[in-house]
């Protein structure tokens, strides 16, 4: 019990300085402050459980780790990472920042080195999501080569693979040599049987061939290890264009208007943004036609796009980066009523043709196009006075790109060299350059 003077103070000290008639509106106040605290509470408890709902779906590195180490210790698959992975616990998994349950991506140490790691898995399980029954999932993937299969037969397999992924290239038998050299994790000029499956597995995901065949450029990321069909790539600074990611299950809450003036307050400054976006422009001349053919983008969002300290542009994600080949193969064919029948991932469309109600197989907008849609926001805000209409002419211009890639290189690479340029012009010999 509170004794009796201190409970006159209290009183004296909350009441005695309010007038009359607030006095008079204390339980009106008393009810619509209880009703907001409420309110908090459920909007707290919502988001709360929304986090932990979601993150439970997305996040199942646990899975992953457990599958990739059983298959290791049967000797089904090898790996430059299975032995710090699965024995010496010095490449661990640590915070999740996967978006899809069936890709999961984990920052994380390797010896102190601090590293992404990403691994695919099958759709969550329905009925009874034991182990055993994920492991058996998990064994297609590395059903091939089989035993019994020679040097010769899965070299003509990498060979025919790449083809009808890339194209016919001359390279390609450069990089057949290439997968080989990385498939030989032990370097004793052979390729077990663990060593091929684990090599033919990564090669089915698009992101892993991308990022072996375009190992050389500036702009991809470095691959590290890997083992069975988890990989290890490099980690950068920032992982997104913007700093500000608004979970899905918050957008309806927060106005796009209010994320968006955020995010350009949050952004690096101007001069910054130009050289990342150097980066982002020269990452496109490199895949649009390279020693392994031409690659889409499919996804063009700020959210693939990265860059680390130095703010060198990196492609934090390739998934939606597409060969041309196998945007024409999913093309070819295809039945269609309108254009947007003819989409491959988010945004690579090409024309229905409405007489034999098929899709042509040429996207119509180019990587560029896509690319500067996502920088008139990042570059026009705080750019310079005196270069801002020049700049908007030259983002406006370059949006409008379309047509055939056949028939429009030249002008792409005009558009493209001009932007950079105009860039490049305005940083150089300044301590952004």
């Amino acid at each position: 019990m509170m004794p009796r003077g201190l409970r006159r103070l209290v009183h004296l000290v909350l009441f005695c300085p309010m007038s009359k008639g607030l006095q008079s509106r204390l339980p009106a106040l008393k009810v619509k402050y209880l009703l907001l605290a409420w309110l908090g509470i459920l909007v707290a408890s919502w988001v709360l459980y929304m986090q932990y709902a979601s993150y439970s779906e997305l996040c199942r590195g646990h899975v992953c780790h457990m599958v990739i180490c059983d298959h290791y210790r049967r000797g089904i698959i090898s790996g430059s990472s299975c032995k710090a992975l699965c024995e010496e616990r010095s490449l661990t998994l640590q915070r999740c920042m996967s978006t899809s349950s069936t890709h999961q991506v984990y920052s994380g140490l390797w010896k102190d080195r601090p590293v992404v790691i990403k691994c695919g898995l099958e759709e969550p399980l329905k009925g009874d999501g034991a182990p055993d029954s994920v492991l058996r999932q998990e064994m297609t993937l590395f059903d091939k080569p089989t035993r019994g299969t020679s040097m010769d037969e899965f070299r003509e397999m990498l060979l025919s693979f790449l083809k009808s992924n890339l194209g016919e290239q001359p390279s390609l038998t450069t990089l057949v040599g290439r997968v080989i050299t990385l498939a030989d994790v032990n370097k004793d000029r052979k390729v077990s049987l663990a060593e091929a499956k684990s090599v033919w597995a990564l090669l089915q995901i698009n992101e892993f061939l991308l990022m072996v065949a375009l190992q050389e450029k500036e702009h991809t990321l470095k691959l590290l290890g890997f083992c069975g069909d988890l990989y290890v790539t490099e980690r950068v600074g920032h992982s997104s264009l913007y700093r500000l990611e608004v979970p899905s299950y918050l957008q309806a809450l927060v106005p796009e208007a209010l994320s968006s003036s955020l995010n350009q307050w949050l952004a690096p400054a101007w001069p910054r943004r130009a050289r990342i976006t150097i980066g982002l422009l020269e990452f496109i001349e490199e895949v649009f036609h390279g020693a392994y053919g031409s690659f889409l983008m499919c996804d063009a969002s700020p959210r693939h796009v990265g860059y680390n300290f130095r703010y060198d542009c990196k492609m934090a994600d390739l998934r939606s980066v597409v060969s041309e080949m196998a945007v024409r193969s999913f093309l070819r064919g295809r039945r269609c009523e309108t254009n947007a029948d003819c989409t491959f991932g988010r945004d690579c469309t090409a024309t229905c043709d409405r007489l034999v109600k098929q899709c042509n197989t040429e996207v119509v907008q180019p990587n560029l196009a896509k690319v500067c849609v996502m920088l008139q926001d990042y570059l026009v805000s705080g750019a310079p006075q005196d270069l801002r209409i020049d700049l908007e002419k030259q983002l406006r211009t370059c949006v409008t790109l379309s047509g055939l890639a056949s028939q429009m290189e030249v002008h792409h690479s005009l558009v493209l060299n001009n932007l950079k340029t105009l860039l490049w012009k305005t940083i150089s010999n300044t301590q952004y350059s």
